[in-house]
């Protein structure tokens, strides 16, 4: 299967080869500024689309395929009137103890696996979620109309609470003693996410199961904020789900989601991992030991993972019906080899990309700080719009 590997990954890089150049920031500048002002002579009102990811630096196939993946194609198949916004959500990391050099590191990593991956800052505003300092006024002020109770049963909150403090699903989270070690930012969390989303009066989020109750929060605080100042400043965000989005699971653990936290490392696959890495984990991962080929997440998760990772990658996940065909008579040794080479195939194109930006050079830092920079002017443009009509509404100018 060597040579299908090599057709493969020469047909990828073909078609996702990219400039990853920047234009002069202030040529993109007047050109956002055209497109904000064109949004109000426009008879269909354009869509806002916005998502963020922390900057836990080199993502894995999981955070690939559920979510950055669908980045992708959203900003490749959305109407030139469309505004596609994406964040590295930097103030969402120090939610937890960080070392500021690893999180600039991060940071570094996660630009540029998102430019590697497809994402055109020519096309969409790429930028760091510190860079634009109306989210944390606009946080702020939504803060003043969050309803405590709904901020308590942020199933999230509970979850990672609970990690903090060492406490089990079943332990009360109520009382001084029990929440000793929390902090505020955790329990705020939600509100600075809403803010995030309706700063730029976002009108569909791109959103994992997940996040669902966030988008809810989001919702309601745009709603009470409407009503506080007498105007729809804010739209209501929808849900924008993706057909194409896949639940990577853990390869050794296929009952628990694929994550960095796991301890080990042959638990997930990494965007950069060279082949035979990859080859090495797939082969490693478990699975049963029935006979055949067959789909059932309940007495099979392990063969459900590879099965799912397989589909996502080669883009046939509403084919399963016919990949199972197809693989029905193999014996596990087959199927494993028979995913590697489509996640070989893949994902290599990605890993050059990436070595192509040499993000620990001098000039390779610069080129990833000027494209920070250029988003980050670039959705300043539309969060300093919307806070000024804010202020205005709320009688702070």
């Amino acid at each position: 299967m060597g040579g299908l590997v090599k057709r493969c990954i020469a047909l990828h890089s073909q078609i996702a080869k990219r400039t990853l150049s920047t234009s002069p920031i202030t040529s993109e500048l007047k050109s956002e500024k055209s497109r904000v002002n064109a949004r109000d002579t426009q008879k269909v009102r354009p869509r806002t689309i916005f998502s963020g990811i922390q900057p836990t630096g080199i993502p894995h196939i999981g955070n690939y395929l559920g979510a950055l993946k669908n980045w992708v194609e959203l900003q490749d198949t959305a109407n030139d009137q469309d505004t596609i916004i994406f964040s590295i959500v930097d103030l969402h990391a120090i939610t937890v103890s960080q070392n500021a050099s690893a999180l600039r590191q991060a940071k570094r990593e996660m630009l540029a696996s998102l430019l590697a991956l497809g994402i055109k800052p020519g096309r969409s505003i790429l930028y760091e979620q510190s860079s634009v300092m109306e989210h944390t006024e606009l946080s702020w002020i939504l803060s003043t109309i969050a309803p405590l109770g709904a901020l308590n049963r942020m199933t999230q909150f509970k979850s990672k609470a609970r990690l903090i403090t060492n406490r089990s699903d079943n332990d009360s989270l109520g009382g001084e003693e029990s929440i000793d070690g929390l902090m505020l930012g955790l329990f705020a969390y939600p509100v600075l996410q809403a803010a995030d989303i309706l700063l730029y009066k976002t009108t569909l989020v791109p959103v994992g199961e997940d996040q669902s109750q966030h988008l809810e929060l989001s919702r309601t605080l745009a709603k009470g904020i409407n009503s506080k100042m007498g105007s729809k400043i804010f739209p209501l965000p929808e849900t924008l789900l993706s057909k194409s989005a896949a639940r990577v699971s853990d390869l050794r653990d296929p009952t628990k989601k694929m994550s960095k936290s796991a301890v080990n490392e042959k638990s997930r696959i990494s965007i950069l991992d060279q082949e035979n890495v990859i080859r090495k984990k797939i082969n490693t991962a478990m699975t049963d030991s029935l006979l055949g080929i067959t789909y059932d997440q309940t007495t099979r998760p392990g063969i459900v993972n590879l099965l799912d990772i397989y589909a996502a990658f080669a883009g046939r996940s509403d084919d399963m019906q016919n990949i199972l065909r197809e693989v029905k008579d193999f014996s596990h040794k087959a199927l494993k080899e028979f995913v590697a080479d489509q996640v070989v195939a893949s994902l290599e194109p990605i890993r050059q990309r990436y070595l192509a930006l040499d993000i620990e050079s001098t000039v390779g830092k610069q080129r990833l700080e000027d494209i920070s920079k250029l988003g980050a002017e670039k959705a300043k443009v539309i969060a300093q719009r919307t806070m000024n009509e804010v202020r205005g509404k709320m009688g702070l100018r």
